[in-house]
Order: C-alpha cells, then structure tokens, then sequence
C-alpha cells in the first residue's frame, strides 16, 4: 500500500512539474535532439540580436523567435517575448497565448508581462481581464521611473472603461467591407485618401513593384510607394502604381487629395526629417513633388498629415513643433493671397489637442467637420477617431465615432466622402489578404434597408458577404448638408476640353470664396458647396465668353451632387449668355449689390476686347400685362448699361433692350405640364434673366 501511495505521489508531482516547468534553452535539456537545438538555438541568438534594436525590428525578430519556440515551447523568455514582438505586429490578437504561457511558466519571466497580457486582452476586448492584469502589473511598480509608469497604466485601466461603455450602446448600424482585391494586396494598404465624389482614391501600399525595388531590412518589407485607382459604374478600378516623379525610390507616403481631386500631397522622409510635398494635376500626369513652405507648415520637426478645407484657402496639419499642448498636435495655416503663401501655423488649441499625440486629420468638404485620431480625449486604446463640428465659429468637444470603426488598437488613415455615407481606412481584420487592407464603410440608418437602386439611398447592390455591427450614436447616418457640382468644361459645338478658371462667389456677401481650375486635358471639375449659401459660379478662359450659374442652397439642404457639363462659347459675333448672377430688386429695376461681381466680369471683358460692341436684354415671365413686362424689362437692361457706362465702357458700345415676355425660354403649355407648384416657379425663374448678346467686334 505504502508502495501505491508513494507511485500516486510522484505522478501528481511529474504532472505538476510537466505543466508547470521553465524549461531553460541549454543543450543539456536536449540531449537527444541535438542538431534541431543547433538550428533553434541560433535563431533564438539572431532573434535577441535584434529584439535588442527596438521594436521596428520586431517582425523579423518574431518569425525566428517563433521558430525556437516552435523548438521548444515550454521557455517563459521565448513566449514572452513571442507575445511582445505580436503586439507590435500587425496580428496583436496572436499574443494573448503565448503571454498567458510564459506568466504560467514563470510569473517573474519579465516585470512587464502582466502589461503586456493586460494589453492583449484589451485589444481583444476582454475588458474586464485587461483591467484585472493592469491592476496587478501597477502593484509591481516601483524605481525612478514609476510615476510614469503609473500615469501610463491608469490611462489604459480608463480606456478600457471607455472601451466597455462605447461597446455597449447600440443606437446605429454600420457596414465595414474589404474593398477587395483590386485595391488590396498581400501587402499592406493604407492611407487611402479620396475626392468628395469617390471617383478617385491614391493610396500607400508595399509592392514588389515599388519604384527602386528596395526593401526595408528592419521590416522585410518594400519601401512605400503611392498607388492610384478610379471608380466606374460603382465599381473601384485595378490600383496603378502613380509612377514618376510622385514615386521615388525613398520612402513615398499619401497624405492628403483636395476635395476636386486636383492637388496631392504626400509625405516624403527626408532623411528622417519628414516632411510635406505637394503635387499638381497638369492635365493627365501629375507634377514633381514640391516642398510646402519651410518654417510654416515644414520644420526641423515632424509633419505627417495634412488636409485642405474644399475652398483651398485652409491647410490642416500634424506637426510635433515647439508651442503645441502634447507631442504630435493638430495645426492650421490661412492662405495668403497677397503674398502667395501660406500664412503662420496656428495650434487649435485645448479642445481639439490635448497632452497626448493626435493624427490624420481630415476636414470634410462641408468646412464644419472635422475628423482626426488621438491618443487623449476618450480614446478606448492607442489612436481612437473623433470628431469635432464647427458652430458659431468654434470647434466643439470632440466626440469618439465610436465601435465598431474605433477599436483598442490604433485606428487611423479614416477618411469620408462628400455625401457622408461612407468612410474608408485600414484595418487587420479576418478576411484581410495579408497585412493591413483599405476597408470601406457604409453608415446606415437604424434599420437595415432593402435592396435599394440609387446613391441617395446609400445602397446598389452587395454580392460580398456582409458583416452587420453596431456602432456608437456619434456617428451620422444621415448624409451631410453639401452639394457637389462636377462636370466638364468645354467648347460649345467641339466639345474640346478647356482649361477655364471657376469662380466661387457668396452672392449676398459679393465676396470671391475660392479660385478653382478644370483640368487642361479633360475639363473636368468638381466644387463643393456646403449648405447655408447663396452661390455664384462664373467661369472664364481666354478667347471666350464667361459663363455664370447660380445656386442658392437652404442650410437644411441634405447631400446633393449634381452633373452639368458647362460648353463655353467663343467670342464671336451672336454669341450670348445668360447672366445668372444679376439680381433686381422686386418689381423694381434698382440692382442689388449682388450683382456687381457679374457686371465687372462683364466689364473686364470689355476692357480686355476694346472692339466689342454688346446688347444687354432683359426678360421676364408670362405673368403681367404686356405693357408692364415691356417698361420693367427695359428699365432693367438699362440699369445694367448704366452700371457700365459710370465704370467708363463707352454707351456707342452697349445697347439696352427690353423683351418684356416676347422670348420665353419655358413657355405656358411647358409650364402648365408640371406637375409641382415649386417646379413650375423654377421654370418661371428662368424665363426671368438677363442676357448679354455681342453684336460686332
């Protein structure tokens, strides 16, 4: 009997010591296998060689750790620092095992391992766990550095708390898709930026095609590179490498597209002294990369981000400079048309910066939102996105966009298109072709539509699997309050693609908000207009007549975007335009201030062209009696000659005419077909206009 006990005994014990042993990498443990011990034991030496460089060498240093643990998989080092070396890859969520083994193995194997474990089961989302292990890791602290430490500790015991809270709330839904392989490689993308219409995306990816062929050797990876895509019919095009002289053979990184798609800027190393470039659209090849101005938006410092408001009078930024309020803040700079440049870098201040770093700004084309990811304010781990709106001239407190978009790892490179409707950024996820891939996000309402057939209702159709989350109230699923007018610029009867010069104009303020151009080989241009606005739109080139629009959008106007080809006419004899910029008062023929801005284009044009010899016409509706119509429509015509003859234009160049109802471009029976009250006074308000004819030059 004694005999059976003292068997029992020494089982129990083997077991124990079985599950339980650190078992040390010494050739004396491993007897019988010694050449396997030779080829781990040599990679374990190369992985600690460079274990030892920092943690950019980690994901070399992880694939030979993993062999020798592979060897032996009962060493407490090796499955620490297996674990360490996941954390700062791009797989976090592989470390939970191995830094549960290693603490089970040897619960002094490091005196940051219980971090570390608390770390990955806060990616995980195993809040509780996390806050458990950060607890007993900050009773380990102690030595000249444990203030820190602690500050450190405490901040990812409150994200975790943070964490719990936005997981729980489920007011909206959100779709998040892999983009897909035409975008997506088994290399990493990310960086995706893209125009207000989601026509065209420029995003960083490393490829075996990259421009020089060269590799990172901490990361075993090509250098950056910046690759290009369009989309047709809904669909996004196979990515192109952008080429020369954007790519170089250094490190090449997107960072920013102005919402008209005609500006680019990218981020370039400079040996370390990141900095910021910017690239022009010159028909259909892009310009050489040129350095945003030194000691404004460049320093000695580290700029990383960048965006440009949709006037292209605003540039936002990142930049680690002396006088921020943390380590990387969110800065401004104003456009100075005076003197050509950009203006002096202005801090954002305390609520949208805080102690920790922020980055990838993004302001929407909307001017009143905007967007960035920060380690501070209620992050629920690394980088969270915020967002921050624009009222009564002041940025409010930012809020988290919440889950499922933010997550405990850093979550950054977000971007949102002009309809508000989808956003896209980076992300390792379960159906990720390699590292980390572009993603796109639909937001919806709080019930999942139908198959639905438009744009304005979010959705075509999906033949990808879906995966449906929840995510936080913060983030809007309605569409934003903007209108975006694109189209093509080009010559009336050729249809020849111009380089013309677009004007933005608020019409009540009789003020120019921005100055934009069509691309020289397309024509093609794109403006973004928030709500809120009266908007005049002129464009011009040489050799021809000026064209004019108008658009007067109500504040609670949601998301439009609206195509219209502009065909501008040469300056020849009969041409004519419509001048959709000038106002009268009611029933009166006194011009508003409004119009002004048109009549001196007007009245430039007759400088530039001496010869040129005019009608002004004006015209009005069917309603009134003949008479009426025929007196106020040359009283208003005459308004306008007078405007220019006080101005200096000779009155042997203009002549006056009132049509009165004689020329209407919408008539009665027209009218009479429409079915809206509000339709039928738009036709009206076309027939009522002013028109500018060349009679000889």
């Amino acid at each position: 009997m004694k005999k059976i006990y003292t068997l029992i005994t020494l089982y129990f014990i083997t077991s124990f010591i079985t599950k339980a042993q650190d078992i040390p990498f010494e050739k004396s443990y491993f007897k019988e296998r010694k050449d396997e011990f030779k080829e781990a034991k040599s990679a374990l030496d190369e992985a600690n060689t460079l274990y030892e460089q920092g943690y950019q060498a980690y994901k070399v240093a992880l694939s030979l750790f993993l062999k020798a643990q592979n060897f032996n998989p009962n060493n407490a080092e090796v499955n620490y620092k297996v674990g360490k070396c996941y954390l700062y890859s791009s797989y976090k969520t592989k470390a939970t095992p191995y830094l549960e083994k290693a603490l089970e193995l040897n619960p002094n194997v490091a005196q940051d391992v219980r971090y570390f474990l608390g770390r990955a089961y806060h990616l995980e989302k195993q809040w509780d766990k996390a806050i458990s292990e950060y607890k007993k890791y900050r009773n380990t602290i102690s030595g000249i550095n444990a203030p820190e430490r602690f500050t450190e500790v405490d901040k990812r015991i409150e994200e975790c708390g943070y964490g719990k809270k936005y997981e729980e709330k489920t007011d909206d839904r959100v779709f998040i898709d892999n983009i897909g392989k035409d975008i997506n490689t088994d290399g990493p993308e990310y960086g995706a930026i893209i125009s207000a219409d989601e026509s065209m995306m420029i995003f960083t990816s490393r490829r075996p095609n990259t421009t020089g062929g060269q590799q990172d050797p901490f990361i075993n990876e090509y250098f950056e590179d910046i690759y290009i895509a369009y989309k047709e019919k809904g669909k996004w095009l196979p990515a192109q490498n952008i080429g020369k002289p954007v790519n170089t053979e250094g490190h090449d990184a997107s960072v920013a597209l102005a919402p008209d798609g005609q500006k680019l800027i990218i981020y370039i190393d400079d040996k370390g002294d990141g900095n910021l470039y910017e690239c022009r659209l010159e028909g259909a090849t892009w310009s050489k990369p040129k350095k945003l101005d030194n000691n404004t938006i460049n320093t000695k410092e580290h700029e990383s981000s960048a965006s440009y408001a949709a006037d292209g009078k605003t540039l936002y930024f990142v930049s680690n400079r002396q006088g921020g309020l943390g380590g990387r803040d969110i800065w401004y700079s104003r456009w100075d048309d005076k003197n050509q440049k950009w203006g002096a870098a202005t801090n954002m201040g305390a609520t949208i910066n805080t102690k920790y770093n922020e980055e990838s700004v993004v302001i929407h084309p909307d001017g009143k939102t905007l967007y960035f990811s920060s380690e501070g304010h209620s992050s629920s781990g690394g980088y969270d996105i915020f967002k921050s709106e624009l009222k009564n001239g002041s940025w409010q407190k930012p809020e988290n966009i919440g889950y499922p978009i933010n997550t405990p790892d850093d979550d950054v490179f977000f971007v949102i298109s002009g309809s508000g409707r989808r956003g896209y950024y980076s992300s390792v996820k379960k159906d990720t072709y390699g590292e980390k891939d572009v993603y796109v996000i639909t937001f919806l309402g709080p019930e999942k539509p139908y198959l639905l057939s438009n744009e304005d209702n979010l959705l075509a159709s999906r033949t990808a699997p879906v995966t449906e989350k929840i995510i936080e109230k913060p983030v809007e699923s309605s569409s934003k309050k903007i209108t975006i007018l694109k189209g093509a610029i080009k010559e009336m009867g050729s249809l020849k693609p111009i380089k013309a010069e677009i004007e933005l104009i608020d019409v009540e303020e009789n003020t120019i908000l921005a100055t934009f151009e069509s691309n020289s080989s397309s024509g093609k241009y794109l403006v973004s207009l928030p709500s809120g606005k009266n908007y005049g739109l002129a464009v011009k080139a040489e050799g021809y007549l000026f064209h004019s629009e108008n658009f007067n959008i109500p504040d609670d106007h949601a998301f439009k975007e609206i195509e219209k080809d502009i065909l501008l006419q040469k300056l020849e004899v009969g041409s004519k335009i419509i001048l959709k910029n000038i106002f009268y008062d009611y029933n009166k023929a006194t011009l508003r201030p409004s119009s002004m801005n048109e009549l001196d284009r007007l009245y430039n044009l007759l400088v530039k062209n001496p010869s040129l010899k005019v009608e002004l016409s004006a015209h009005t509706d069917s309603r009134g009696g003949d008479a009426y119509n025929n007196k106020l429509s040359e009283e208003r015509a005459q308004s306008c000659v007078d405007y220019l003859t006080q101005k200096g234009i000779s009155k042997d160049r203009l002549i006056a005419k009132g049509y009165g109802k004689q020329q209407l471009l919408i008539s009665d029976a027209q009218i009479a077909k429409i079915k809206s009250e509000e339709e039928k006074e738009e036709a009206h308000q076309q027939n009522r206009r002013t028109e500018f004819k060349i009679l000889s030059k």
